[in-house]
């Protein structure tokens, strides 16, 4: 599914939809018990977008997030593999050796999971830039068949960093503990900080799933206040503004 790119203080922004499809039955809940407070329509489906996001800033290739991965990943259980990430980077002619910096938002298998192939990284030639404090909290088939295969290829930030001009990481912990959004001028790339258009209405709307549900309403709010341009993880729309003031 193609989306408008947007270029936004120099950095044409390019949405990529990795897959279209509602979470799997063993985790998948009724909408009022996943978002709790939430508004919504009488056995009304959440039918979610995984989106990453390709970057393209002064000769460098950025892309934020690698989907869900292959029929064998970690989201197998309940996402709809295989994604589309690598036709999807074809369709706009990058090639997974391009690709020079990889910024995972955080380490859910739906986020992820596209990072690795066979044995080792799926991007040969980038380094993988990932919060310390996501690395210290990841479990399971996440540590196992994505992070230790990355090996040297892992970038460690601790807290907030400017990755390249006009690009930075910054730390919005909650969902997870070392969620980060990529921030470009007043566009955030927002992982999984906002997830359903329910939170924008009301950013103290918590999620089921979320590691930390308070502190994610801190982040959230925080992002909200910052930025005015989301560039959403699962959004049918990838770019959704805030209401917050444009700066400049």
């Amino acid at each position: 599914m193609a989306h408008e790119a947007r270029i936004v203080s120099g950095v044409e922004v390019i949405p990529l939809c990795d897959a279209v499809g509602p979470m799997g039955s063993h985790i998948r809940k009724p909408l009022p018990e996943m978002f709790p407070r939430g508004s919504f329509a009488d056995g009304e489906e959440w039918i979610l977008h995984f989106h990453c996001y390709l970057l393209r800033a002064a000769g460098r290739t950025v892309l934020v997030d690698t989907g869900i991965g292959g029929a064998g990943s970690p989201a197998a259980s309940w996402a709809p593999v295989p994604g589309r990430l690598f036709e999807e980077l074809s369709a706009h002619g990058v090639a997974a050796a391009d690709v020079d910096l990889v910024v995972l938002t955080h380490l859910h298998s739906d986020h992820a999971s596209g990072s690795v192939t066979g044995d080792g990284p799926a991007f040969p030639n980038a380094r993988y830039a990932v919060q310390r404090a996501e690395l210290d909290w990841v479990r399971g088939p996440m540590r196992d068949q994505v992070v230790v295969p990355l090996g040297d290829s892992l970038q460690i930030l601790d807290g907030t960093a400017e990755l390249l001009p006009g690009i930075t990481a910054v730390h919005s912990p909650g969902h997870t503990p070392g969620h980060q959004t990529v921030e470009v001028g007043d566009l955030a790339l927002s992982g999984d900080v906002v997830l359903h258009p329910e939170q924008l209405r009301d950013p103290t709307i918590t999620y089921v799933y979320d590691e930390d549900p308070e502190l994610a309403v801190r982040s959230r709010v925080a992002l909200l206040g910052r930025v005015a341009v989301l560039g959403t993880g699962h959004f049918a729309d990838p770019f959704v503004p805030t209401g917050a003031p444009v700066s400049g």
